[in-house]
């Protein structure tokens, strides 16, 4: 590719950062690192009503969580600052201005009463919900319709006003998306959107086509939804700097849950997360659980969302974000929407576990614990039992439940499970055991186990019939490895222990 390879990310701080932001992330981000470009994020604070304290940060900290740092940013500077649409403010009345010189955009002084009589008094069967458009436009109060005399006298007031673009009727506008190929729009559809609002903030529309142009930004990767924005954008670029200036569009596939678009919705009924990270709403206080403190790995994450509306062509689903950057190609990412599995996610999760080295995980894992009042004093010990239970671990926090009773003693028994197949002959055996336990002299694995099946042999008892109460009596339930690795690890004063105290709940 000849120009130099720019891609943005442009978010509104305006609340948690939902995994199809995310993906747009990634795709751009792959997408420059493929082709030895920049990635930006620029934020797109211009809508003051809808700002979030504190929503800025928390996407830069989800980036980083993700591993997917901007080249620049409001954080990281560069040369095409500033990177807040808010400190860009007076550059975009410029603009507006100049498609009002040019014919392309005009002053509307209507108050939002006037703009209310014009939804209901121009509203039919045909036309249910009226926009302000090229039919409308003459019926209403602006520049097109008032003499300039008037206008000159409003501007000169400063009278409360938004500059709309001017819209051409009966034409057919068309681009090339990457990824949808040829798609067209009948412009007696499209409304004179506003481009400048009467705070003097730019719109959307405005202001992410002069901030594109103005950062060179050479493709832009989007959510499907922004489709029906392009006519507008289309035109803008065309009347303010040419399209041969306009970036190369990818309209990214939407990700669906259970019952269309995926929302936050969907995951607080379903129990799955829909955010990067934990998101509490600064009105209502509700917390919105993230991928991250669900338990999820960033390298499962971002190879999950990865997967979501692209493959690679092969069989394999397991990438490295240095795989990734190598493998992706815009071409591959699919039209239709991908159905979010969270089953699926899951999986990823397992087996990154097991794929990492423990020691990229220890720290959250330990925090686990501490935070739960288990103490963790031998660092060494600590990573082999997570490398003993690392493969029944789907989530982080599963490593908890999974190890904890290497550090103390469980609280609870499951011994129903035994109970039916309980007698004297099982409490004998493990009475006699405790003497065998107590007798070895050097306390290993196999020394454990050997002692276990001889004295079984002996008493003419299965082992099979004798090691799930064992391994209740060690970790409370029917889940663990080895039972005699796990006896191994807790030491033989705490083997014995944990023995005792079972038998008269068992016996019960």
């Amino acid at each position: 590719m000849s120009k130099k390879i720019r891609v943005r990310f442009a978010p509104s701080p305006t609340g948690g950062l939902h995994l199809g932001g995310v993906r747009t992330v990634l795709y751009n981000y792959l997408f420059a690192k493929k082709h030895g470009g920049e990635f930006i994020v620029r934020i797109e604070d211009t809508d003051q009503t809808r700002f979030v304290e504190g929503a800025e940060q928390y996407i830069f900290d989800c980036l980083a969580w993700c591993g997917l740092q901007p080249d620049e940013s409001p954080l990281h500077g560069g040369a095409y600052g500033p990177y807040r649409q808010s400190e860009r403010k007076p550059m975009y009345k410029e603009y507006a201005e100049k498609l009002i010189a040019n014919g392309h955009a005009y002053y509307a002084f209507d108050t939002p009463e006037e703009l209310e009589a014009m939804r209901k008094d121009y509203k039919t069967a045909e036309n249910p919900a009226p926009q302000y458009d090229g039919s409308i436009r003459m019926k209403m109060r602006n520049s097109l319709t008032l003499p300039a005399t008037e206008v000159e006298k409003l501007l000169a007031m400063e009278t409360r006003y938004v500059i709309r673009i001017k819209v051409p009727q009966n034409e057919t506008i068309s681009f090339n998306d990457l990824i949808h190929h040829e798609v067209s729009f009948d412009s007696n559809v499209v409304d004179d959107k506003v481009l400048l609002k009467a705070d003097g903030m730019p719109t959307y529309h405005l202001a992410v086509v002069v901030d594109d142009y103005l950062m060179k930004i050479s493709h832009a990767f989007r959510g499907e939804e922004w489709l029906s924005s392009a006519p507008v954008h289309i035109l803008l670029w065309k009347y303010l700097f040419g399209l041969d200036q306009m970036p190369q569009w990818a309209h990214l596939p939407l990700i669906l849950g259970p019952s269309g678009k995926l929302s936050k919705r969907d995951g607080a009924k379903f129990g799955f997360p829909v955010y990067a990270m934990n998101w509490t709403d600064a009105k209502s206080k509700e917390l919105t659980e993230g991928f991250k403190e669900k338990g999820f790995l960033p390298e499962a994450f971002i190879n999950l969302l990865a997967m979501l509306g692209w493959n690679s062509g092969t069989e394999k689903e397991l990438f490295s974000i240095e795989e990734l950057i190598e493998n992706f190609s815009i071409e591959r990412v699919h039209k239709s929407g991908a159905k979010f599995d969270f089953e699926k996610a899951k999986w990823f999760n397992q087996e990154w576990i097991k794929k990492l080295p423990v020691s990229n995980y220890e720290s959250i894992v330990k925090k686990c614990f501490t935070d739960k009042d288990v103490k963790i004093e031998n660092d060494e010990y600590f990573i082999n039992i997570l490398e003993l239970v690392k493969d029944r671990c789907t989530l982080l926090t599963d490593f908890y439940d999974q190890g904890v009773y290497f550090f103390k003693a469980p609280i609870q028994l499951d011994s129903e499970a035994v109970k039916s197949k309980w007698n004297n002959e099982k409490t004998d055996f493990f009475q006699d055991y405790i003497d065998k336990l107590n007798a070895i002299p050097t306390w290993n694995t196999a020394e454990i186990e050997e002692a276990f099946k001889h004295l079984a042999i002996e008493k003419s008892i299965k082992p099979g019939e004798l090691q799930l109460p064992m391994r209740i009596m060690l970790v409370g339930g029917k889940f663990g490895p080895a039972v005699f690795e796990i006896a191994c690890k807790i030491g033989q004063e705490e083997t014995i222990n944990r023995i005792k105290k079972a038998l008269p709940i068992f016996n019960a």
